[in-house]
């Protein structure tokens, strides 16, 4: 892909075209996040999201178990996941996506939002109260959705 093409295709997307690392932790994400948790959430990847605080495309959203109709397709979703998750591409600022929490995602419905981290094997959950937890070890335990899960599985 031409530098042009690449350019407008991340401008009409609103985000970075996503690298070898960051499609890596995106699909042990959703195949961890599914394994263990399809029968309470579905974990949506790449969806579009109008919520009254904008329009945003995250990485992966995490709802409860939702209806499907597979004639008539939603090309957008109204409503707040419980969790986004967010991974950092290698020329995006993290404050970007602290802001995209804090500003937008949480004050929506969101119930948390997590950060990750490629380059520091590191995973940041931030809450709508304005705590946050980082986990670089251990199992990442988010209060918001009572998903558990195994850091290692997810970086290897």
């Amino acid at each position: 892909m031409e530098v042009l093409e690449r350019e407008q295709y991340e401008i009409e997307r609103g985000k970075q075209i996503p690298s070898k690392n960051h499609n890596r932790l995106q699909s042990r994400l959703i195949f961890l996040l599914s394994m263990i948790y399809d029968n309470i959430y579905d974990i949506l990847s790449e969806v579009d999201i109008d919520l009254p605080t904008g329009w945003f495309v995250p990485d992966l959203a995490i709802y409860p178990k939702l209806e499907y109709d597979w004639l008539h397709d939603e090309i957008k979703m109204t409503e707040p996941p419980i969790t986004t998750i967010e991974i950092l591409s290698p020329k995006q600022a993290i404050v970007d996506l602290v802001i995209k929490a804090k500003e937008k995602y949480l004050p929506a419905g969101v119930k948390s939002s997590w950060i990750v981290v490629p380059a520091l094997q590191q995973i940041t959950i931030i809450y709508p109260e304005g705590n946050s937890e980082t986990y670089t070890s251990g199992i990442i335990a988010d209060k918001a959705t009572g998903i558990e899960i195994e850091i290692a599985q997810i970086f290897r």
